[in-house]
């Protein structure tokens, strides 16, 4: 009794529950070969069991409004001969003895005469065989329409970075050349091994975000919301425009490797007074997902909305789910990047003692260095970087100015080393390699590329190593690393590098690699931009981050062609 019951319990539970939702259609089988196995040849003592449980199908039929042949006729799964000349599924429920369901529900069985077996075995004719394949047909044909693949293209830009908190303004300032990198002011970090990093200056939420908030949210929060609202604006969604969207179709993914460290640390310095000294917001204002949330909230959007964390290649992954739901037809538009700041105590201290970060204290616009031979480390960033993705038709419909297509993207782990990538690049290679097959770009096609490139030795030469294996000598290829100005802005990096990326492809730019000297002697300089910027008209374009956990992604963006 104790072994039928254990057994009984989750079958029982998957059985009512479809019974409860599925509409009664009789005859109609299908083969459940996930659930049972097709038995090939009944004895009598199983085919008697068998019969008693089919008799017992009756009691779920009373109970629910269907039976079992309802239940069958709406799996999803290819009819199975041996199954329909078999007893079916009731002589799988022998196993619970010879009361079959009687042991389930407390019901008792009573033996089926010669005419009842006969109807039974009528319901389990060749005819139903028919009408379940057609069914299946039908059904897969039904999800090839549903999943037809719809065009996503980038209609807003929104940033805050130590560069500047407008696409333009921060763009224009990485062409020019220009390094966002200086000493720490927020806190006193004399002790420290490193005191320099992308700190944002003089940032103000005002007129993005309300007073009241301003005081108690976490500033991941505040750049977040700053950005994502000056992607909406620089996409032209007035408050006329929001008004006419369908909201229920809108949608949005910004993720943060860390998410609110300041609110957190705060609150575990309260904690030493009392707990009743703690910020009431220190939980919800630390948690990742609650900047997309928040933005919802403000917006009214009732779409997908959540956060990815993915370390350093967070921004990327938001960026393809993203895509993905309009891709699926579940949305017509998302926002979606990154954001973080960290340049805290703790945030730096850690970053320390993991012995990752530049020590070039005396030159902080030098310290950055992507494939130079004299890098000692990244530099740490902060900011927001937030892309406007919209369905093509949707986008040409309102009259939006569109800046680029986005066509595509992977993601891969290594699954070898929590902070450091495999030796060699076998994960960054499958990752490349995915996204061009997934965006449908030839690798001749792609001439320029975005590169993660954080300025430190081993990783910066393994992901050039790789990309080397993917494009081989492509003379027309072009590589930099937004980081040489900006610092690394862990799962931020990708989405304000994938603004970069879209703005080189507007404008017909690309920035500089700052401060390449010397490059590494297993760095292919030749691809690499100089320390000037270059013209490029950009076919198609690659933009790769990697992070911690040897998580990999690339996306690849091309000017919108009709």
């Amino acid at each position: 009794m104790v072994v039928a019951s254990s057994v009984a319990s989750p079958l029982c539970t998957w059985l009512v529950a479809a019974c409860m939702t599925a509409r009664s259609e009789k005859g109609n089988f299908c083969k459940p070969s996930e659930f049972i196995k097709c038995p090939k040849k009944l004895s009598r003592s199983a085919r008697r069991k068998s019969l008693v449980a089919q008799k017992s199908g009756s009691l779920l039929s009373s109970l629910y409004g269907c039976g079992i042949n309802s239940l069958m006729s709406f799996c999803p799964f290819e009819p199975c001969e041996e199954y329909y000349n078999s007893q079916g599924l009731s002589s799988s429920f022998a196993l619970f003895g010879e009361n079959g369901f009687s042991l389930l529900f407390g019901s008792k069985t009573l033996p089926m005469n010669r005419k009842q077996r006969k109807l039974n075995q009528a319901s389990n004719s060749g005819k139903t065989m028919v009408v379940a394949v057609q069914l299946e047909k039908q059904v897969s044909m039904k999800k090839k329409l549903v999943t037809k693949k719809r065009r996503v293209v980038v209609t807003g830009l929104g940033v805050v970075s130590p560069l500047g908190h407008d696409a333009d303004e921060f763009y224009g300032n990485l062409l020019e050349g220009i390094s966002g990198i200086s000493q720490i002011e927020a806190f006193d970090c004399t002790e420290f091994p490193t005191r320099i990093a992308g700190e944002i200056k003089n940032f103000s939420p005002d007129g993005w975000v309300s007073p009241k908030l301003s005081k108690r949210a976490d500033k991941f929060m505040l750049y977040l919301l700053t950005a994502g609202k000056k992607a909406l604006a620089d996409g032209g969604i007035t408050d006329e425009v929001m008004a006419e969207l369908d909201k229920t179709r809108c949608g949005i993914i910004i993720g943060s490797a860390l998410g609110g460290m300041k609110v957190f640390s705060d609150g575990i310095e309260a904690l030493r007074i009392s707990h009743k000294k703690m910020n009431p917001f220190c939980i919800p204002f630390a948690t990742s997902n609650m900047g997309s949330a928040v933005l919802a909230i403000d917006l009214g959007w009732m779409g997908p909305n959540y956060s990815i964390s993915a370390a350093c290649a967070t921004s990327n992954f938001c960026i393809l789910d993203a895509a993905n739901h309009i891709i699926r037809g579940e949305t017509d538009m998302m926002l979606c990047g990154g954001s973080d700041a960290a340049i805290i105590p703790i945030g730096l201290g850690g970053f320390a003692a993991c012995r990752a970060l530049s020590q070039r204290n005396d030159e902080p616009t030098k310290a950055s260095r992507p494939w130079d031979v004299h890098c000692d480390g990244f530099v740490m960033g902060e900011g927001a970087g937030v892309l406007l993705l919209e369905e093509l038709e949707h986008a040409k419909r309102r009259g939006a100015t569109i800046y680029a297509e986005f066509l595509g993207g992977s993601s891969t782990c290594d699954a070898y080393h929590t902070t450091e990538p495999h030796p060699d690049g076998r994960g960054i290679v499958l990752c490349i390699e995915k996204a061009l097959t997934e965006s449908g770009v030839a690798k001749e096609d792609i001439n320029y590329i975005n590169a993660h490139a954080t300025s430190t030795p081993l990783a910066d030469l393994i992901e050039c190593q790789a990309i080397n294996h993917c494009f081989g000598q492509n003379t027309e290829l072009r590589m930099n690393s937004t980081k040489s100005m900006i610092g690394h802005l862990l799962g931020a990096a990708g989405a304000v590098e994938a603004v970069a990326t879209v703005k080189a492809i507007q404008t017909g730019w690309i920035h500089p690699n700052v401060n390449l000297e010397c490059p590494d002697e297993g760095v292919d300089a030749n691809i690499l931009v100089g320390c000037k910027r270059e013209r490029l008209d950009v076919k198609a374009a690659l933009s790769n981050s990697l992070g911690f956990g040897g998580h990999n992604s690339s996306i690849v963006f091309a000017s919108y062609k009709e």
